[in-house]
């Protein structure tokens, strides 16, 4: 607010209240570390481990992708009072191994990684015998009908059922034609 005072002005300030006081303080209560970085969305993150009481002690497996400055990670993961326990894990740093040196970051090494991981936790579990993927392509989509479920892969004789993960991309946007779709399609792929 400015007042003028014959030649000359002088500038005063209004009465404002002081919100961040003392009291303001003593209750306040600091986020979680991990959200303070703006690392975590803990409303997402309650949502993708929270397992159904009638599954008991089963662990509920998230693919977790994540894109850094130079490599994409994904890992299968699950959750533990005492913290995420990892179950295993590939990088595109390793992809050179297998003859892909350049581009460790794009669509195609989001794919291969995705493919990478998803057989690795097969051979972990024992089921990569029972489910080796497409050998070959034909554009054909395969179901099977069990318990009321849907599952994209070929009837097995055995017991065992298809691995079943659900994709953890962060904070990253889900939009179409993201990169951790690329590792969600070829992981999914390997579940004939």
């Amino acid at each position: 607010m400015l007042l003028f005072f014959g030649n000359f002005h002088q500038v005063r300030m209004g009465f404002v209240k002081v919100l961040k006081n003392k009291a303001y303080f003593k209750r306040y209560q600091v986020k979680y570390r991990r959200r303070r970085e703006g690392k975590t969305d803990y409303r997402a993150r309650k949502r993708l481990i929270t397992q159904d009481k009638n599954k008991y002690n089963s662990p509920k497996y998230r693919l977790v992708v994540r894109i850094t400055n130079k490599q994409v990670i994904c890992q299968i993961a699950y959750a533990e009072i005492d913290g995420d326990k990892i179950l295993c894990q590939a990088t595109s740093a390793e992809l050179p191994r297998y003859g892909l040196t350049v581009g460790l970051k794009n669509y195609a090494a989001a794919y291969a990684t995705g493919l990478l991981v998803g057989r690795r936790v097969l051979q972990k579990l024992g089921l990569d015998e029972d489910y080796e993927g497409n050998t070959e392509v034909d554009g054909e989509i395969v179901k099977t009908e069990s318990n009321g479920r849907t599952y994209f892969v070929d009837e097995v004789a055995d017991e065992k059922r298809p691995f079943r993960c659900y994709l953890d991309c962060g904070l990253r946007s889900t939009t179409t034609g993201n990169r951790v779709f690329g590792a969600l399609k070829a992981f999914s792929w390997l579940q004939p």
